[in-house]
Order: structure tokens, then C-alpha cells, then sequence
């Protein structure tokens, strides 16, 4: 393990965050260019329709793998609680319950994807030009959803025992694959959006291959054995207890974004085109929060585990304001260069207004955005997992919800639907300010560790 790790429990806690996070920042990237690649092919190869299909369906996908991504947290944070407390045996137990856990949610989401696309892309409102492309996309990705259930554990175990290195590695390898074949099955061979969604799965199962190889051979606490992929039930529940809510609340957003994509599909495909191009922008924008808060989240594990609550309350201050920072700066330049960015997915006048006024109506508004997620990363590394769920649940799922359908009854107008995000982002944000200020968090940990 050696160089390949950052030791979280010692040492100066800005540098070996930001050290930790890198790789996580530089993995996210990777793995974003896997939709941002085929969005950008099927956009200049296959034209608006089939565009749309692709980038419309993202809501949807995220509805299912985010609920059982969010289900990942509670793997990560178990398995770096026992490392940092050193306890080899329940590390190596817990280590397997991830991988037999993997392998339940993969085959779980691969029967939601594929026969309830369909049914729920209708729903959706999606129009008919757009929906048997929409379908023939989500059918063939989720065909391949357990590779990344797969992935996912395996890049939460060499998260939790502080290695970020490894799973950037593979992402980059995968990613360049993913390019490449969606060029040929797109490009040459003419499999139009099923062939995008080929390239996908294929790249995600060379990433998760990679990455099993690689823990099958460690020399190390979490190393991945036949023997040892077995279900330890308190264990699996005390994941499912802090990953359950994780889980729930990626699940009631995406369910909230679908509403709001049924908005927009109500203004036709140039409307569908530019949102969907702006969101596969803003996953880059994320990218830097969502590594940074991942760091936090497994540092304030790991050293709730060592008994370092000092530490805790350091590193926390410091990534919530670490991440604020960089969202403000990726929010200036996403303002300024929105029409650049957006013309990249295609030249379509009405598409590309449309995904401008988004970047412009949001961009400016990524801190409070940051502010969530960073206080959330903090929860979730502490234990109170239930916290950003319940706030997250009222601001970015009831909250938005109730708003959009008040004011499209008022008025058919498609900026105050984007207004949506910044208005609940600033409600989330105020909600985890108080609660992190007034709630005493810190002070439960210490009488735990007094106790």
C-alpha cells in the first residue's frame, strides 16, 4: 500500500486532504467524460432527437444506481472506521460484505433499469420523436449495471483505507476505452444510441475488473479473497443503517429532477437538448465539491475511529470552506463561458439558448450548492447519515417540487423552472448552517468516546 496511501490519521490535515482529494478529483473527471463522450457523439453524429434521448435519461438513471451509490457510503464508512481503529479481522469482514453486497444491488438495479424505463420515460412526459431512442440508451446501460455496483465497492474500499490513487488509474484507462468505442460503435459502425450506451458498459467493466485484480492481490487489511466475499448481517446492517438514508436522499432528488426534466420536456427537444447539454457540464462542475467531500467524509471517519475528534472538527471546518471556494470560482467561469461550453454538444440555435439561460440562471449559485454538500460530507462521516436526508428531502425533493408546479400553473415559463435549483440550494444551505452550528454534534461524538 505504502506511497499509494495518504495517512488521514497524522500529519498536516489541509495538505494530506488535499493530497486525498486529488486523485478523487481527477477519478470524477474520468468517469464524467463517460457520458460527457457519448453526449458529445451522439450530439454532432446522431443530431438534436437523439441528443435529447440521451442527456433526458440521466434523471432517471441517477433515480436508480444513486440510490444504491448512496447504499456505498455506508460501506465506506464502516470499512474506514475499522481500519483506523486497526482492527484487521472486522476490516477483512467488512471488506467482504461490500463485494457480496455489489453483487445483490448490481443485479437489483440491472431488473429496475431495464423493465422500468419504459413505463417511466412515459410518464415523463418524453416525446415520441425521443422516446424508443430513450429507451434502446437506458435498456443497453442497464444492462451492464452490475459492473457499476462492482466498481463502486471496490473504489469505496481503497477510498476507505485512504488509497485514491488506484481507482483514478483505472478510470483513466476505461475512460480513453469508452471514447474510443463510442467513436466506432457510433461513428463507423452506425448502432446509434445503443451502441453509445455499449461503449459505457464495456468501459465499466474493464474499470471494475481492474480494480478486483488489484485487491485480489494487496498485501493488506483490505484485501479481496473468494473465501472472504460472505455477508456478516451486523455488519451489513450497520452499513445499511448509515448508507440507508444516503440512498433514500439521492433517490427522493433524482425523483425530483425527474419532475423537473418532466417540465422541460414540456418545451419540446431544442429545450431538452440544451438542458440535458448543460447537465452533463455541470457534473464537471461537481466534480471538484463532490472529490473534496468524499475525502471529508472518509477523514472524519477514520478519525472518529482513531479517537481524534480534534482532527475531526479541523478537517471539517476546512473542507466545508475548501469546497465553498472552489464552487464559487467554477461558478464564475461556467457564467462567462456558457455559450462556449454549451455549442460544444451542438450548433442548434434554440438548443443552445436554452442550456445558456440554465448556466446563467445556476452557475453563480454553486456555493450554497458546495455549502450542502460539505456539511453533508461531515454528517455522513460522523454517523448522522439521517441529517442531509431529511434536509435534502425538504428542500431539494418537496421544496422544488411544490414550487415548479405552483409556478408552471401560473406561468409557462421555462427560467422559473431552472430558478428551482438556486431558490431550494439556498434553503438546503441555510438548513445545514443551523444544524451545524446549534445541533452539538461534536459534543455527542466526545461523550461516545468518553463513554
Amino acid at each position: 500500500m505504502g506511497k499509494q496511501t495518504v495517512d488521514l490519521i497524522c500529519g498536516d490535515i489541509r495538505s494530506n486532504l488535499l493530497r486525498f482529494a486529488l486523485p478523487l478529483f481527477l477519478g470524477q473527471l474520468f468517469q464524467q467524460l463517460y457520458n460527457m463522450a457519448d453526449a458529445l457523439v451522439v450530439g454532432n453524429y446522431l443530431g438534436q432527437d437523439a441528443l435529447a434521448a440521451v442527456t433526458s435519461t440521466g434523471s432517471l438513471i441517477f433515480l436508480v444506481v444513486g440510490f444504491f451509490g448512496g447504499m456505498f457510503g455506508g460501506v465506506g464508512v464502516v470499512i474506514a472506521r475499522s481500519f483506523g481503529a486497526q482492527d484487521g479481522p472486522l476490516t477483512r469482514r467488512a471488506v467482504g460484505t461490500a463485494v457480496s453486497f455489489a453483487l445483490i444491488a448490481g443485479g437489483a438495479m440491472t431488473l429496475l433499469g431495464t423493465l422500468g424505463c419504459a413505463p417511466l420515460l412515459r410518464l415523463m412526459g418524453t416525446p415520441e420523436e425521443v422516446l424508443p431512442l430513450a429507451v434502446s440508451y437506458m435498456r443497453t446501460y442497464f444492462f451492464g449495471a452490475v459492473f457499476v455496483a462492482l466498481y463502486n465497492s471496490a473504489s469505496g474500499i481503497f477510498q476507505a483505507v485512504s488509497d485514491s490513487r488506484r481507482p483514478l488509474y483505472y478510470l483513466v484507462i476505461s475512460s480513453v476505452t469508452n471514447i474510443v468505442m463510442d467513436i466506432v460503435f457510433v461513428g463507423f459502425c452506425k448502432m446509434g444510441v445503443a451502441g453509445a450506451a455499449l461503449a459505457t458498459v464495456i468501459a465499466q467493466a474493464l474499470s471494475a475488473a481492474l480494480a478486483f485484480f488489484r485487491l485480489s492481490r494487496v498485501d493488506g487489511l483490505h484485501r479481496v479473497t473468494l473465501r472472504g466475499i460472505c455477508i456478516d448481517r451486523t455488519l451489513l446492517r450497520e452499513m445499511l443503517r448509515i448508507g440507508l438514508p444516503s440512498g433514500v436522499q439521492n433517490s427522493v432528488i433524482a425523483f425530483a429532477n425527474v419532475i423537473v426534466q418532466s417540465s422541460v420536456n414540456s418545451f419540446g427537444s431544442a429545450a431538452m437538448a440544451g438542458n440535458g447539454a448543460y447537465m452533463k457540464l455541470e457534473g464537471f462542475a461537481f466534480i471538484p465539491i463532490n472529490a473534496f467531500c468524499a475525502a471529508v467524509t472518509t477523514f472524519v471517519s477514520q478519525n472518529i475511529g482513531a479517537g481524534q475528534l480534534d482532527r475531526v472538527k479541523k478537517g471539517a471546518a476546512f473542507g466545508i470552506g475548501f469546497s465553498c471556494l472552489c464552487a464559487a470560482v467554477i461558478g464564475v467561469i461556467f457564467f462567462a463561458f456558457a455559450p462556449t461550453f454549451i455549442g460544444m454538444f451542438g450548433k442548434a440555435p434554440e438548443a443552445v439558448a436554452a442550456g445558456v439561460l440554465r448556466a446563467r440562471i445556476c452557475s453563480l449559485a454553486y456555493t450554497l450548492l458546495a455549502l450542502s454538500h460539505g456539511i453533508a460530507a461531515v454528517c455522513r462521516g460522523a454517523g448522522y447519515s439521517k441529517v442531509p436526508m431529511f434536509i435534502m428531502l425538504g428542500a431539494w425533493c418537496i421544496l422544488r417540487v411544490s414550487y415548479i408546479e405552483t409556478v408552471l400553473h401560473l406561468f409557462h415559463n421555462i427560467s422559473l423552472v431552472f430558478l428551482a435549483y438556486p431558490i431550494t440550494w439556498a434553503v438546503s444551505g441555510a438548513a445545514f448552517i443551523l444544524y451545524y452550528r446549534r445541533s452539538g454534534w461534536l459534543e455527542r461524538l466526545q461523550k461516545l468516546q468518553g463513554s
